[in-house]
């Protein structure tokens, strides 16, 4: 092992291995690894979903770094530059299982903690798509209530934005909410766990934003007043989660959510790095991503969180969710986009992972397709995110589909749920291991030239998964590596071997290794 840093803005050239790839930085770029020749990030550009400073190699190195930097990949060398801090070279680890493992050891290890287990042996269900705006007490009960109606089995349930009267203030709307604590009640009969969605927001000219301003808990921008800035709802000051005394007040009100009305946990969504300036003045001076990194740590408190956003953090107890995704089969930002990006998640230390809301969680480019959704990408969404670690719906199937597609994506929530107590032990075990959930096939056989293929992957090391992302497809090519495999389909394969198999709609794909 050998370590190397670079102290100033200088440039830090590392010499490529024979065969060498690279995986890592911003999980938004999962769909791009591993690194193709000429691909430039600054890890200070985050997109919408976790970042860490981390890079690791199929030939047992690592890059690391506290602070962000810029690197880009080149056919015979990897260059770091822009680095606002100490950056360390690791080598000799073997293989990109063990450039991970070593990484995590050394950089984030693991806390021993996981999130609330029942996002992991259950589906979730949020009420963004189903409701947006719209949020309120009856048909909050209504969603649920029909949810069990048409057999789906209770999770986790999402009340998502504007259940509030005003960011900041996080009281129930008294207009649209009559009776909030017997409405969680009803939900708790239900079978249901509650979250309910927050942010780091505050909404200029209320009576929260000026008490909080007079305490000095706001971020303020370079002239030493409250940052005012626009985020997708619009304008709003911003807490400084850097200050002790911001996340106590917050806290105070979160905690007396719980206390009062029986609230379970929380969505903290938010906390991107273009809400956050370098020169911002805060208690703790820093990048955005100091920023971010706080308002993660934030949630650490309640079990039951989620977080879409985050800077470092890895292996700590955090359900990290995907960007929302578009209602489309492309890679960039839809469904083929799921498992490459999920396997980052993983490969960088976060593997508490969901795939997003099925049918694609960007709401704007879901109800502009409402007249003409694809049933066909919902259904193999629904089946791609039923053996990863979290499964999310948002609209309603039997709302939005024909009775026959909404059959097949309930085959898919029971079949998570059947698989659910195996999801959770892999859990466990990541949680003091640094393990991912989720592994590509060359984690576990990295001799086997699976470094390439992002469409399939690994539950742990005993389940085998190759969705279907392309709208059409009836069969599809697969990998299977050392070792023999039986199917959901009952026949049983030799590895290593490449097949053409079968993949009706009906289907998932998936061998458990015997």
């Amino acid at each position: 092992m050998a370590d190397s840093a670079d102290t100033s803005l200088a440039v830090m050239d590392i010499a490529l291995l024979p065969g060498e790839r690279w995986w890592g930085g911003c999980v938004d770029d999962g769909w791009r690894m591993p690194f193709p020749s000429g691909h430039r990030r600054r890890l200070l550009d985050q997109l919408a979903n976790q970042v860490q400073p981390l890079l690791v190699s199929n030939r047992g190195r690592s890059v690391w770094s506290e602070d962000p930097y810029a690197f880009t990949l080149h056919d015979d060398r990897l260059v770091i530059d822009e680095a606002l801090g100490r950056v360390v070279v690791d080598e000799g680890r073997g293989d990109l299982k063990g450039a991970c493992l070593a990484a995590a050891r050394r950089w984030f290890a693991p806390s021993g903690a996981l999130p609330d287990p029942l996002l992991f042996t259950h589906p979730q269900y949020n009420t963004w798509i189903e409701l947006t705006y719209d949020q309120a007490e009856e048909p909050i009960l209504r969603y649920a209530e029909a949810l069990l109606r048409a057999g789906y089995p209770p999770g986790v349930f999402m009340i998502d934005d504007n259940w509030q009267d005003a960011y900041g203030t996080w009281e129930f709307h008294p207009g649209r909410f009559r009776d909030p604590r017997s409405m969680i009640r009803r939900l708790h009969d239900l079978g249901f766990k509650v979250m309910l969605w927050t942010c780091p927001f505050v909404s200029p000219d209320t009576r929260t934003y000026r008490a909080l301003r007079d305490q000095g808990l706001l971020l303020r921008d370079t002239a030493g007043v409250p940052a005012i800035r626009q985020w997708w709802n619009g304008h709003s000051a911003v807490l400084d989660m850097t200050n002790p005394a911001a996340c106590a007040w917050l806290g105070g009100k979160l905690d007396g959510l719980v206390s009062e009305y029986g609230v379970d946990g929380f969505k903290l969504d938010a906390g991107d790095f273009a809400y956050y300036r370098a020169d911002d003045q805060a208690t703790v001076p820093g990048h955005p991503g100091t920023h971010s990194e706080a308002w993660a740590r934030f949630g650490l408190r309640w079990p039951l969180n989620e977080y879409r956003a985050c800077w470092k953090l890895g292996g700590q107890a955090l359900a990290q969710r995907l960007r929302d995704k578009l209602h489309n089969w492309e890679a960039d930002n839809g469904l083929a986009g799921c498992i490459p990006n999920v396997l980052a998640q993983g490969l960088v230390g976060y593997p508490f992972t969901c795939p997003d809301m099925i049918g694609g969680g960007e709401y704007l480019d879901f109800h502009r397709n409402s007249d003409r959704l694809d049933h066909e990408l919902f259904v193999r969404h629904a089946q791609l995110a039923a053996l990863l670690p979290m499964m999310q719906f948002s609209a309603a199937p039997w709302r939005v589909l024909p009775p026959a597609m909404d059959a097949l994506c309930l085959a898919a929530a029971r079949l998570h749920v059947e698989h659910g107590g195996y999801i959770l032990d892999l859990a466990r075990h990541a949680a003091v291991s640094g393990e991912p959930i989720v592994r590509p096939l060359a984690w576990e056989d990295p001799s086997g030239g699976h470094d390439q293929v992002v469409d399939q992957f690994l539950l742990g090391e005993r389940i085998l998964v190759a969705p279907v992302q392309q709208r059409g497809q009836r069969r599809r090519s697969v990998r299977f590596p050392a070792g023999r495999w039986l199917g959901d389909d009952a026949t049983l394969v030799e590895g290593p071997t490449v097949r053409e198999v079968d993949a009706p709609l009906g289907r998932l794909p998936h061998w458990l290794r015997q």
